[in-house]
């Protein structure tokens, strides 16, 4: 007979403890101590007969000296969608555990099968929380469907991994790891504890097997995945798909690749068919209009690899009720302050008694410090009310001193403006060493100091 027992883990780092405590000792973080009832005994002793069984298999892995491990020869499913393609670092490597968060309704079960229905390869597509009948409405409406997908509705972690040893797909697609439940833990579905038990399970299935497992998680309040921090350090890839709902557009963001570069960016644009891949993101990201506006100016910026152009907004006018109130959207705020002080330190132009708001176009969060200069130029001709120029792009950070600070890969950011007609970019005076500006047919501008900008500018 198995014994019943409670104890607390943190939903932060997975720290156990046999009572309640407000701060967790291991992490520090305050208020993550979470009830859990694990069962020892008669389960324990069969998950441990199964783990001693797997690992006196034949084929168990055996240690290899590190000379003769051969590099390279990574096998990767090429997958239809590009835009997944890239962030996941060039297609789904085997064996691999790749965790999609984001928030209810944003189509992060619409954008796994619409990828289940466009391989022609044999897939799991695994379901917890709809009916075979409503993922098959959603299949008719974002595509033909495979003959090749197949569709499973069951949350036991262990009755799905023994159809996956009948059928042996290619691919397994697991929607929500939330729902699932293991036989071997006495708790509710979603809790920490059988999170980290179906994932753990699923990893190694996974590398046993060489097939890949697409995860999709839920998340909480803070936008964080639900669920333990060891689950975002279980698997190889997380991705993170977020967007506006007042907005048709959405991004799907790398937060952890072992197989590629971090901080990659897919968008897509959800339509009444599915979601549509966007391979040029400054189509969405700069708004479709033919006069000079004041308040308006183009960043040049660059999210992985990729580099985009995108608009920024800003109002600033007399404060009505006093106190001066300062709202940005998709910008740090904390930023927007630091520029703002800097423009009155340095410049002399005083925003002390007027509102300030500033937004991205299209929705997007960007944290890239060459976005600084377009947000002062910005700025400044919302103040003046004088517009800037159509054509006229910014690249560069703005420091403390004034100055303009060189960025990285600058010669991507020229090239993206000058693809797209632009005719003047500025830059930092000393992001000039080593490109040759007159190769372009853009006309490159370079600066040193933030007053040079409004002299060239508004003067």
């Amino acid at each position: 007979m198995a014994k019943i027992k409670k104890i607390y883990i943190c939903s932060n780092c997975g720290e156990n403890s046999p009572k309640w405590a407000g701060k967790c000792t291991a992490c520090g973080e305050w208020e993550t101590f979470q009830e859990e009832i694990i069962a020892k005994g008669d389960k324990r002793e069969e998950k441990k007969k199964v783990y001693r069984a797997s690992s006196q298999k034949k084929d168990a892995p055996t240690p290899v000296i590190l000379p003769e491990i051969k590099a390279g020869n990574t096998q990767r499913i090429i997958a239809p969608d590009q835009e997944l393609n890239r962030v996941l670092g060039g297609g789904i490597v085997s064996g691999s555990i790749v965790l999609i968060g984001g928030q209810p309704g944003i189509g992060k079960s619409t954008l796994l099968l619409q990828l289940a229905i466009k391989l022609p390869n044999r897939i799991l597509y695994v379901s917890g929380e709809e009916s075979e009948e409503q993922i098959k409405m959603r299949a008719d409406r974002v595509g033909e469907p495979a003959s090749e997908c197949y569709i499973l509705t069951e949350t036991g972690v262990d009755k799905i991994l023994n159809h996956a040893d009948k059928l042996t797909p290619e691919l397994i697609i697991i929607d929500s790891i939330q729902t699932l439940v293991s036989p071997f833990i006495e708790s509710a579905p979603g809790s920490i504890s059988q999170v980290r038990e179906c994932a753990n399970e699923l990893q190694r299935y996974a590398k046993e097997t060489g097939i890949p497992v697409f995860l999709i998680g839920h998340i909480n309040k803070d936008g964080a995945i639900a669920g333990p921090k060891l689950l975002e350090h279980l698997v190889d890839v997380v991705l993170q798909f977020e967007g506006d709902r007042n907005y048709t557009y959405r991004i799907l963001r790398t937060v952890k690749n072992r197989f590629g570069s971090t901080n990659e960016l897919g968008i897509y644009e959800m339509q009444a068919d599915g979601l549509r891949e966007v391979p040029n993101p400054s189509e969405i990201l700069l708004s479709q209009h033919d006069d000079v506006l004041s308040g308006s100016a183009i960043a040049a910026t660059l999210e992985g690899l990729r580099p985009m152009l995108i608009e920024i907004q800003a109002l600033v006018s007399t404060a009505v009720y006093g106190t001066p109130q300062r709202s940005s959207t998709g910008f740090d705020l904390r930023r927007l302050s630091m520029l703002l002080a800097v423009l009155e330190k340095r410049c002399g132009i005083h925003f002390g008694a007027n509102d300030v708001f500033l937004n991205i176009v299209g929705g997007i969060k960007s944290d890239d410090p060459a976005m600084d200069l377009s947000v002062v130029a910005a700025l400044i001709s919302s103040l003046e009310d004088v517009g800037i120029p159509n054509r006229v792009c910014f690249a560069g950070e703005v420091g403390l001193s004034g100055e303009i600070r060189s960025v990285n890969r600058i010669e991507k950011r020229i090239q993206e403006a000058d693809r797209l007609g632009f005719e003047q970019i500025y830059i930092s005076k000393y992001n000039t060493k080593g490109i040759n500006i007159d190769e372009y047919n853009i006309e490159v501008q370079t600066i040193g100091k933030v007053d040079e900008l409004f002299e060239a500018l508004f003067q």
